[in-house]
């Protein structure tokens, strides 16, 4: 499995069946399921997590570049401590929407700022010209994390999954060197 991007301690990859724990910690876990946009229920067990990582590895080819999820995974011990993705926002599939995921216990550690820099970098190269996040206003680790990425607030809307959120973008211009 050829990574998608490294950094100094993390790696973008495909995510593979082996992940279900993992992911589960991630994607199961309260205080993360309550954030994800569209408002969704709760990954209850591994094998629940495993068909939908199963889901996403089959959709990933079909997806043109940028588009995708990927597991992050910590170089040091291996351990996958969240997980990024790239997609298209509704209603009119326009916009693209960059997202990111980490376990609770890995909360803290810059891992969040990490890997979403490390795949907008990534994006920019894919003849894209700007990336949104949206994230719900009483979601302080979230807005947190967009302004360390020197994301720019656009606004406050409904138009995304018919949920009042703040969104921000990025253009190629406002990434640092």
């Amino acid at each position: 499995m050829d990574p998608l991007v490294t950094t100094t301690r993390l790696t973008l990859r495909e995510w593979s069946d082996d992940d279900a724990p993992a992911a589960l910690a991630i994607y199961g876990a309260a205080q993360v399921a309550r954030w994800l946009a569209p408002a969704a229920e709760r990954i209850p067990d591994v094998e629940a997590m495993r068909s939908t990582l199963q889901s996403w590895r089959r959709q990933q080819p079909e997806l043109p570049p940028p588009r995708g999820r990927w597991a992050v995974q910590r170089n040091s011990d291996r351990a996958v401590v969240g997980g990024v993705g790239i997609r298209l926002l509704p209603p009119h599939a326009e916009d693209l929407e960059l997202s990111w995921q980490v376990n609770p216990d890995e909360w803290g550690k810059g891992y969040a700022v990490e890997a979403a820099r490390a795949l907008i970098s990534w994006a920019f190269t894919q003849e894209i010209d700007e990336l949104f996040a949206v994230a719900r206003p009483t979601n302080v680790r979230a807005v947190a994390t967009v302004k360390r990425l020197g994301m720019q607030w656009v606004g406050e809307t409904t138009k995304y999954y018919g949920l009042n959120l703040q969104v921000y973008r990025i253009r190629p211009s406002d990434v640092s060197g």
